[in-house]
């Protein structure tokens, strides 16, 4: 009775080690596989290899191409630093803009100025804001274009204005915000460190910290698996739709609140556009 008592223990100890050695090499190869897709990204980090440029290139011609009722360019569009002004832009916002009584992204804000200042049919813009195969986004190669101008410049969201605050809390509060079949919220995965899905890294999206840094300062980034540049816009579209919850209508008040929420954690970081993602 007691040899059977110590051959049962022995391989229970055995069944343990096993699983222990098991969960140690999975967590090698991890290791190694994010040190591979570091690698790769490091690779395609410069203007001749990083297939992001082409959408900062159509995005430049874009931003000078004279277009709707008024047949004018967007280089009269103030984006927060002033009429024309890009340097810098992206980096501070989300911000409030008087003239529009209400704070807004990038991407919301070049809608905003499609429509008031060129006069332009948005409606068209937005149903093709993502891109796909064999169609380009004016979205998305616009952002590229604007954000890549202000690489290098730091992130810096003071919210001195009540309506930056009001955006920010709400922001939060939509982070945290657990809902649908999956009760999950951005913070089940985006809540902590260390947290991986299969073998990727999750950002730590909810407090100041180096991988949120990495993250906010990356976008827009080229994603190499769908072969095209992806904004924070379509990031959150695609985090709704894992979330198993309808995402929110395109450039809408919540995304801004969100994005600014999520930018704000990574004050101080570097903007380095367009980033590559797996």
């Amino acid at each position: 009775m007691r040899t059977k008592s110590i051959v049962i223990a022995t391989m229970a100890a055995f069944s343990l080690f096993a699983g222990m050695a098991a969960f140690t090499l999975k967590g090698s190869a991890a290791e190694n596989n994010e040190k591979e897709v570091e690698r790769y990204r490091q690779m395609l980090d410069d203007p001749f290899a990083n297939p992001g440029f082409l959408n900062v290139e159509r995005g430049e011609q874009l931003w000078h191409l004279k277009r709707g009722t008024k047949n004018v360019s967007l280089e009269s569009c103030d984006l927060g630093e002033g009429p024309g002004i890009l340097k810098g832009a992206y980096a501070h916002l989300p911000r409030y803009f008087a003239d529009a009584g209400k704070v807004m992204d990038l991407e919301q804000r070049l809608l905003w100025c499609m429509d008031k200042v060129q006069g332009l049919d948005i409606k068209p813009i937005m149903a093709k804001a993502f891109a796909k195969p064999g169609q380009t986004s004016d979205m998305e190669d616009l952002v590229a274009f604007i954000a890549n101008k202000s690489n290098g410049v730091k992130i810096s969201l003071p919210l001195s204005n009540p309506k930056e605050k009001e955006a920010y809390a709400i922001g939060e509060a939509l982070f945290f915000r657990r809902s649908s079949l999956m009760d999950f919220s951005c913070a089940t995965c985006h809540g902590q460190e260390g947290k991986r899905i299969r073998l990727q890294n999750l950002p730590d999206l909810a407090t100041p910290n180096p991988t949120a840094i990495a993250t906010m300062v990356s976008h827009p980034a080229y994603r190499a698996s769908e072969s095209e540049l992806r904004t924070m816009q379509n990031r959150l579209d695609g985090c709704y739709k894992q979330m198993r919850l309808p995402a929110p209508n395109y450039a809408s008040d919540a995304n801004t609140d969100l994005i600014l929420y999520m930018t704000k954690q990574a004050e101080g970081g570097a903007i380095h556009t367009p980033g590559m993602k797996r």
